[in-house]
């Protein structure tokens, strides 16, 4: 019984700071936003070095890439709220109202970047222009949903729904 207590205490005292209207600082955005960007970016070069060492091509290749991108953000949200406590599928629920629309910016943004990058497609891995363009078009994903994340914060939602359990 001390536990809901305790536990719903946390979550007041956590939506008074990051609820509807709440103030969020930049610095909780990036790193709600580096979190977003350390799963993405596993899944973006694992994703590309497995099409790549298979000979794919450049659609079936970026759409592993995609898929393991949203797996790992997803993963790393699941560990840490599992980690807390959280049964599965309600993790599984944090996780997909935490990340989804982060990481889905964070592709959308990757992707365009590395799709519009002239020769970045035909990359391989052991080309510079592969790892420079992929990194770059990280750093323009971060720069970009680093505010869609302050502003999902500041209403309660995304990268705020996970910070109750830490």
């Amino acid at each position: 019984m001390q536990h809901e207590t305790h536990t719903g205490h946390e979550h007041h005292a956590h939506h008074g700071a990051h609820g509807t209207g709440g103030k969020v600082s930049w610095s909780m955005a990036a790193q709600a936003t580096l979190h977003c960007l350390t799963g993405c970016a596993i899944g973006e070069v694992l994703g590309m070095v497995i099409g790549t060492a298979l000979g794919w091509g450049n659609v079936p290749t970026m759409a592993l890439a995609i898929t393991l991108a949203f797996f790992f953000g997803y993963s790393l949200t699941l560990r840490g709220v599992l980690k807390a406590g959280l049964g599965f599928k309600a993790a599984i629920r944090v996780a997909l109202a935490a990340d989804t629309l982060s990481i889905a910016v964070m592709e959308l943004i990757d992707n365009g970047v590395i799709a519009l990058w002239p020769n970045a497609m035909d990359a391989h891995l052991s080309d510079g222009l592969f790892w420079g363009a992929l990194t770059a078009a990280l750093v323009i994903a971060f720069v970009v949903t680093t505010p869609v994340n302050r502003w999902m914060m500041g209403r309660g939602k995304g990268h705020a729904v996970v910070h109750q359990y830490h």
